[in-house]
């Protein structure tokens, strides 16, 4: 099945974002690096990309403690860089896709036969990277982040809408990567098998400027 932009995740975030490293760490450079900290700069234009890291999944579960909802095994996001001042401070980059692989995901939930398709509504989303690890994704202004799930239930074709009004993820130098731990979305339209709340796990590593490690200063 076709890959579809989605969450953000994103990402998914989403986007996104990137991997931390200790305040201590901030040097000269700008928050942004490839090679290693304080390494050759991110230039304004770059595009970052990240797949789910290694043995992950990204899921979408009813509550913070529960496993009933949707995992996928297949996920992407790309994001690009929009600025990246001097460290310690805040690189911010625009998340302009965040995609799931339907055919990698599957779904618990009594009365649904499996996952059609997921989308990340409403991009671009800003992500912020500060220099301590903590990233941020937004909305545009006036709009929500939206994530649209379609479930192939007994009943047939079921779609389900989901909104944050934002998400709060972590980077980590140690592995390059992003990672998204339950954050709540609400329904907003959708029959009873669409779960109330859906809370968005994921991890991303590594990611990458055109191949090169991103690290965060």
């Amino acid at each position: 099945m076709r890959t579809r932009p989605v969450l953000t995740l994103a990402a998914a975030a989403a986007a996104l974002s990137l991997p931390a490293v200790a305040p201590a760490a901030a040097a000269a450079g700008p928050v942004l690096t490839t090679g290693g900290p304080g390494g050759t700069p991110v230039a304004v234009g770059d595009v970052l990309t990240a797949s789910l890291a290694g043995g992950t999944r990204a899921t979408f579960y009813s509550s913070a403690t529960e496993t009933s909802g949707v995992s996928c095994g297949s996920s992407a996001f790309t994001a690009t860089v929009t600025d990246n001042p001097a460290a310690p401070g805040t690189a911010t980059e625009s998340l302009t896709g965040h995609s799931f692989d339907s055919a990698g995901c599957s779904s618990n939930v009594t009365g649904v036969l499996g996952v059609n398709g997921i989308t990340v509504d409403n991009l671009p989303y800003t992500t912020t990277v500060a220099s301590d690890g903590t990233l941020t994704v937004t909305p545009a202004s006036g709009s929500t982040i939206q994530t649209t799930v379609r479930l192939r239930t007994l009943l047939g074709s079921v779609t389900c809408v989901y909104r944050a009004p934002s998400m709060s993820g972590r980077a980590d130098n140690a592995d390059n990567s992003i990672s998204f731990t339950n954050q709540q979305f609400t329904k907003v339209s959708g029959s009873s098998l669409c779960f109330a709340n859906g809370y968005f796990t994921a991890k991303y590593a590594p990611v990458t400027d055109a191949g090169a490690t991103v690290y965060v200063n």
